[in-house]
């Protein structure tokens, strides 16, 4: 392959009028410089430069290649400028893929200010709850909704908000059932799941820290959390829920807090990245911008039960 080095010293040569001006102007001995045009000369094949002991020229074909060297030099400048310009300043592509209910509720919100706040980047989202492969499949972060830790792996993780979750139910429905008033009073109560493998069941916890497991037999069982809010807002029993998706049906009156004072879920956030050195710009600020956002964006606190 043609060394771009060897194309640079020719042309230096050529625009400096000699091997002896090249080389004090490039703090390289003169010999140097003649080496690697003949090294050029060798790999195409031909001779560029016409030498005697008092004058240098350019053999046709030099006059040829010297503009094509320039071009090329040019070239390779403004890509190395465009390097470093996304070294310096957010620019470019961002691909980020999460889960659906996520992409729905907190990137809705999140995405549209930081592409405000950095106009150069452009940002591709892929909104699935399959767990997709971010290294496979080219994905620069992926935000990921989780109660457990994530399994160990060369991924770079980063916690960046909590979610809490909480007990949820229509209006009309506690209106016929009554506020419960306690975790024991929820066996007499319709619930509603998230399909997952294993025994349904909300593991509460009180402010002091006190947890009760409630076993359940819901009557409806979805691996959708738009569809288990319907069903909630539907007034068909009782549900547990992230907080923050809640806040416009609270608003409405669809929904009801209940048994406020106790968490249904520790949840969290965390971005995933495939690698820890050599961060684009682009990606750390939205890395960084994503931990400083997303807590007011899933923040929630449940209102009085009488709300």
């Amino acid at each position: 392959m043609l060394d771009l080095k060897d194309v640079f010293y020719f042309v230096q040569v050529v625009d400096h009028g000699g091997f002896t001006s090249a080389g004090r102007v490039l703090r390289l001995p003169k010999s140097t410089l003649s080496h690697r045009v003949r090294e050029l000369e060798s790999y195409l094949n031909i001779r560029l430069l016409n030498r005697t002991s008092r004058q240098l020229s350019l053999t046709e074909v030099g006059q040829e290649f010297y503009r094509h060297g320039q071009e090329m030099l040019r070239v390779s400048q403004s890509a190395e400028e465009a390097i470093g310009q996304r070294l310096t300043e957010p620019s470019g592509v961002i691909r980020i893929t999460t889960a659906i209910e996520i992409s729905q509720f907190a990137l809705c919100h999140l995405i549209p200010a930081f592409l405000n706040r950095y106009p150069k980047v452009q940002i591709v989202e892929v909104a699935t709850d399959q767990l997709v492969d971010i290294v496979a499949d080219g994905f620069d972060i992926a935000l990921r909704g989780h109660v457990a830790p994530l399994q160990n792996s060369t991924l770079i993780q980063r916690h960046v908000a909590d979610v809490p979750w909480y007990l949820f139910a229509g209006s009309e429905y506690l209106e016929r059932t009554g506020l419960p008033s306690g975790p024991e009073d929820l066996a007499r109560h319709a619930s509603l799941s998230l399909l997952r493998d294993g025994a349904a069941t909300w593991n509460l916890r009180d402010p002091e820290g006190s947890t009760v497991t409630v076993p359940l037999e819901p009557r409806f069982r979805t691996n959708n959390m738009v569809s288990l809010k319907e069903a909630a807002c539907a007034n068909l029993g009782i549900a547990a829920l992230p907080g923050y998706i809640c806040r416009a049906e609270l608003k409405s009156g669809a929904l009801r807090p209940v048994l406020p004072g106790w968490i249904a879920s520790d949840a969290r956030m965390s971005t995933l990245v495939p690698y820890r050195g050599g961060i684009l710009p682009a990606v750390r600020a939205l890395l960084d911008f994503a931990a400083a956002e997303l807590p007011a964006i899933t923040a929630f606190t449940p209102s009085s039960p009488g709300a």
